[in-house]
């Protein structure tokens, strides 16, 4: 089963556009390509599954066991002749000192042999001693080959591959010049997603056709070829229900797209119909039981979410009405009364009675930790539940004039959430957090989510709050 781990010695190193490119060149070749990204991301999974025309899955030491890891992975590639895995910073980093979250732990999770991207900027025989330090501070590594990024020329190549091969015995197998076609657009918070990216395709291309003349792509599929057996767990699988009985409304649109596709799948597993929703477009809502709105950047969309004023009547009516909704970051900042940015404010759904507010730095960022209140909306489902689990966050907005009796789902344990101490803004059916959640580590959202939007809708007595019939 051919198989690499992208890495680099650093942050910064271009591995993302190289994954990018690698993915939509080896899928021109017909092979079929299945990719993983390593931690909490949205963005580059999103580039890499466009490019490789197969959803990219996160393995996440923190929100993830390492069963549920070997699961995940197991799952997805049995369909594939190639998984690429792409890691984030460098070989080494993580947030554990001893490793055990690093990119190294996961290639070695995974019996997966490592292709290193250098940036290779201002180095010559430099970068000897560099891959040395990579290959002996922790043997159990294969690193089986290299890639190096940011060639000032043909003759800076020449004498880093004759360093590199009078050294080492790691074989270069690609090396890319600065080229306009490795760049990739970045913004206020980072890269642009690929679902705002209106030539996002085009630059798919572009990055697809530099790998093609700077890497040797028969090397890196041979090299690939050589990973020993991988490890398969399985993992029991909740009750599935004979049919969908419910449908679940989500934002998916260029100001929202923040998904992992492991959950999604979950969702639909559990008996949920997804139904798109286009926030800009769509000035009604289809009918549906419940809505899930994601996160994503609504304050690069402010005037057109404003503009939409029947579509946010018609969430607020929804939500006032009892309709189960669950929004994440984005998908909060979407539902409060207003977002300012830049010294403007814009009017948004107001089911929240807050304000959001955007700052220049980040407000929460990283990893976090959640217990449980009392005020949770969603019921336990499953003996696998835990009252604590991992999430992450990254916003650089806060969300001001909350009410005093404002009441939250979560204690916030590690991490900022809405002010530091809680998150999950709790309002009828409605559950609005800064934390993204993962169907995993314990937290069991998605099956919990959709039995909450089941018993709402089949509650005797009650009339439902689906709209859109």
């Amino acid at each position: 089963m051919a198989r690499i781990y992208l890495s680099a010695t650093r942050q910064s190193s271009g591995k993302t556009a190289v994954s990018i490119g690698i993915a939509a060149a080896l899928r021109a070749r017909g092979l079929s390509v299945q990719p993983f990204k390593k931690g909490p991301d949205y963005i580059d999974p999103m580039w890499i599954s466009r490019a490789a025309q197969h959803p990219c899955f996160n393995l996440d030491f923190h929100t993830m066991s390492p069963t549920e890891i070997r699961s995940v992975y197991g799952q997805h590639v049995r369909h594939a002749d190639f998984t690429l895995i792409e890691g984030t910073k460098g070989l080494f980093d993580g947030l554990d000192f001893t490793g055990e979250d690093s990119n190294a732990a996961l290639a070695k999770l995974l019996k997966t042999p490592v292709v290193l991207v250098v940036d290779a900027r201002g180095m010559t025989r430099g970068v000897v001693p560099l891959i040395l330090g990579h290959q002996q501070f922790d043997s159990d590594i294969l690193l089986a080959g290299i890639i190096l990024n940011n060639l000032g020329g043909s003759r800076h190549e020449s004498k880093l591959r004759a360093a590199l091969d009078h050294y080492t015995d790691i074989p270069v197998i690609g090396a890319i010049l600065r080229d306009r076609r490795m760049e990739m657009t970045m913004r206020h918070l980072g890269l642009m997603p690929s679902n705002e990216a209106e030539d996002a395709d085009k630059r798919i291309t572009a990055l697809q056709s530099c790998i093609e003349d700077n890497v040797d792509l028969d090397t890196l599929v041979e090299t690939a070829r050589q990973a020993p057996a991988p490890p398969f767990e399985t993992l029991a699988k909740p009750s599935i229900t004979a049919k969908p009985d419910v449908r679940i409304g989500i934002a998916r649109d260029s100001a929202f797209g923040f998904y992992y596709p492991d959950d999604l799948e979950q969702l639909t597993e559990l008996g949920a119909t997804l139904v798109p929703i286009n926030t800009m477009e769509s000035n009604r809502l289809p009918d549906v039981d419940g809505l899930l709105i994601g996160g994503g950047f609504p304050e690069t969309h402010l005037e057109a979410l404003e503009s939409n004023r029947a579509l946010r009547e018609a969430i607020r009516e929804a939500i006032q009405a009892g309709m189960p909704c669950y929004a994440e970051c984005g998908g909060l900042m979407y539902l409060a009364r207003s977002i300012t940015w830049n010294g403007r404010q814009f009017e948004m759904v107001g089911a929240i009675d807050g304000d959001v507010v955007m700052h220049p730095r980040p407000i929460g960022k990283g990893y976090t930790r959640l217990e449980e209140t009392q005020h949770h909306p969603w019921p336990v489902t499953s003996v696998s539940h835990s009252t604590v689990y991992n999430a992450h966050e990254f916003h650089y907005s806060e969300i001001v004039n909350l009410p005093a009796n404002t009441v939250f789902a979560y204690r916030v344990l590690r991490g900022m959430g809405v002010n530091g101490d809680s998150d999950g803004i709790v309002h009828n059916n409605l559950l609005a957090c800064y934390c993204h959640l993962r169907q995993f580590g314990g937290s069991q959202w998605c099956e919990r989510f959709v039995n909450t939007i089941r018993q709402h809708t089949q509650r005797p007595g009650v009339p439902t709050a689906r709209v859109g019939s």
